[in-house]
Parts: structure tokens; C-alpha cells; sequence
């Protein structure tokens, strides 16, 4: 509870610190806004990492204080907590699976899948997968508009349903404290730098936790969960200040192994167990180059290019490169 408490502090203090002193600068200059929101929105990205801790039951020992702390977190992050709970516990229990993809992943074809579209559906693919959108517009669209309505899960109950209105009231609550306390101008360019910068981070740090050349993918009847946590999980080794600051979630493969240890607790694992250092680690220059793998290729049980992805069809494909 010491641990928690004290983690949740160091983060929240200064996302507030960060935040008021870039409202307090868009009377100076908006370069000093940007620094400021820039810094606060990597406290943000942990703090949404703390609400992702708590969605699996692993930051406190109560269930109750999970769910509330997960609960009062998501009016900053704009996840509403118990709708993106069970969305990623999907994930977690069918990653790597071919035949229940759809729920909390990245749209992932095999190279049979693409091939069969229609060209318009390829374009969609590709337009999908391209680094503008992946990175740029999917973001600020999933955390400001997709996570409005409780979507996969319209007719799962009532308590998505809540979830997902509770959470946008109290953000218009807060939006509206906002604007009246410092104006709307500065307010809202403050608090759209922070969040879509924190989205267009956290959605980088998804991406590259599962979309790399050697993960794994199986169909229903051969996959196995403990080998899609392992090795369809990568270890994304970051600088320490990087790994702090992203709450230890590039040792992923761990994670998936075992969701209900705590983040702050995820290092000493791999202290305690070398070998999975050397299991799916991944330095941020390699990160860079999964952005080209587009196709998972069942012959050759790896994420490939679309200019890989012809060559094994050993055919020309007509759609032009869209990246």
C-alpha cells in the first residue's frame, strides 16, 4: 500500500506542477508551453500505465482500491476503467490467437488475408498501417471520440454503458472547472498538448510491444497462451529514465507471463531470471524498423513488409506503396 501510494504521488504531483506551469506560459511563449506539456504528458503515459496496473488487480491488494483508483485515473487518461479493463483482459487472454483477433490489438492480416481483399479493401489495410495514421491521427481519434461510447461492447451490459458516461461527465466536469479557472484558450491548449502527446506515446509503446518481425502468431488450435506471452511479447529495453517513466511496461513479455505483478516489481524479475533479458529485447533503434512489418506470414511464422510480402507471393502487386 506504501509502494503504491508513494508511486501514484510521484506521478500525480507532477503532472500538476508540469501542468500549471504550462497553462502559466501561454502568456510568455508556446514554446515553453510545448516543453512543459511534453513533460507532463510522459507523467501522464505513467499514470495511465498505474490505471493499467490496476485494471489487472496488481497495484493494491484490494480489489476495490483498484477499481477506484482505475476509475478516478481514467477521467485524465480518457480510458473509462472498467470498459478498457475488460477490453485488455480480452487481449490478454487471446494475444497472439488468429482467430479471435479484433479486441484490444492492432488489426494484424496474414499475407492471405491481404491478398484476398478487393483493392479498396487493401487500401483501407494500408491506410490503417501507415505511420501518419497508426501513430498520428489513431490515437488522438481512440482517446478522444472512440472511448465516448463503450464500442465492441454496446450490448454487454449496462455497466460499460456506465463506464463509459461516467467517465465523459466527469472530463466535462473537469473541462469545464478548467476553462472557468484559467480561461479556455490556455486550458484547452494545454490539456489537447498533453493528451494527444501521451496518446500518440502510448499507442507507440502498444505498437512495438507486439507488431516485431520474430512474435508469434497461431490459430486457435495450436496456440498457446504461456507461448504468445513469451515470445509474441518483445522486452522493449529502454534507457532507465525511459523505463521509470513508462512504469517498466517495455518488460512486457513478463508482464504477459504474469499480469499481477506490479510494475515497480517487473525489473526485479529479470534480475532474478536472466535468461528473459535475452528473450524478445528490442533497443529503441530496432523499434524504428517495425514500423515497415505490415503482414503476418503463416509459411515463414514472421511479421513481414508489404515489399516482403510480394516477393514470397512471388507476384507484382498494382496498388502503389501508400508509406
Amino acid at each position: 500500500m506504501v509502494r503504491s501510494l508513494f508511486e501514484l504521488a510521484v506521478t500525480m504531483v507532477p503532472i500538476l506542477i508540469l501542468g500549471g506551469a504550462a497553462v502559466w506560459s501561454t502568456s510568455i511563449s508556446y514554446w515553453l508551453t510545448v516543453l512543459f506539456s511534453a513533460a507532463a504528458s510522459g507523467f501522464l503515459v505513467r499514470l495511465f500505465m498505474i490505471q493499467h496496473d490496476c485494471s489487472h488487480g496488481a497495484f493494491f491488494k484490494s480489489k476495490r482500491a483498484n477499481d477506484w483508483t482505475g476509475r478516478v485515473i481514467s477521467v485524465l487518461t480518457l480510458t473509462p476503467f472498467d470498459l478498457w479493463k475488460r477490453s485488455h483482459n480480452v487481449h490478454h487472454s487471446s494475444q497472439g490467437n488468429l482467430d479471435r483477433r479484433g479486441i484490444g490489438d492492432i488489426m494484424t492480416l496474414t499475407v492471405e488475408e491481404y491478398n484476398s481483399r478487393s483493392f479498396s479493401g487493401r487500401l483501407a489495410y494500408r491506410l490503417y498501417r501507415n505511420p501518419f495514421v497508426l501513430f498520428g491521427v489513431g490515437p488522438i481519434f481512440i482517446f478522444l471520440f472512440h472511448h465516448r461510447l463503450p464500442i465492441g461492447f454496446l450490448r454487454a451490459g449496462m455497466k460499460y454503458w456506465l463506464s463509459a458516461m461516467g467517465t465523459n461527465i466527469a472530463v466535462a466536469a473537469l473541462l469545464i472547472g478548467g476553462i472557468a479557472a484559467v480561461g479556455w484558450l490556455p486550458f484547452l491548449v494545454v490539456y489537447l498538448l498533453i493528451t494527444m502527446l501521451a496518446a500518440i506515446i502510448g499507442v507507440w509503446l502498444f505498437y512495438v510491444q507486439h507488431q516485431f518481425e520474430h512474435t508469434v502468431w497461431d490459430s486457435n488450435d495450436t496456440w498457446q497462451l504461456h507461448e504468445a506471452a513469451l515470445h509474441g511479447s518483445s522486452f522493449y529495453d529502454l534507457p532507465q529514465p525511459l523505463r521509470w517513466l513508462t512504469a517498466n511496461i517495455g518488460i512486457h513479455h513478463v508482464h504477459h507471463l504474469n499480469s499481477r505483478v506490479p510494475f515497480y516489481r517487473l525489473q526485479q524479475v529479470l534480475r532474478d531470471h536472466p535468461p528473459l533479458a535475452r528473450i524478445g529485447r528490442m533497443t529503441i533503434l530496432d523499434s524504428f524498423k517495425t514500423t515497415r512489418l505490415k503482414l503476418w506470414d503463416t509459411s515463414t511464422r514472421r511479421l513481414v513488409s508489404f515489399k516482403t510480402a510480394r516477393a514470397l507471393c512471388g507476384e507484382k502487386e498494382t496498388l502503389p506503396m501508400i508509406q
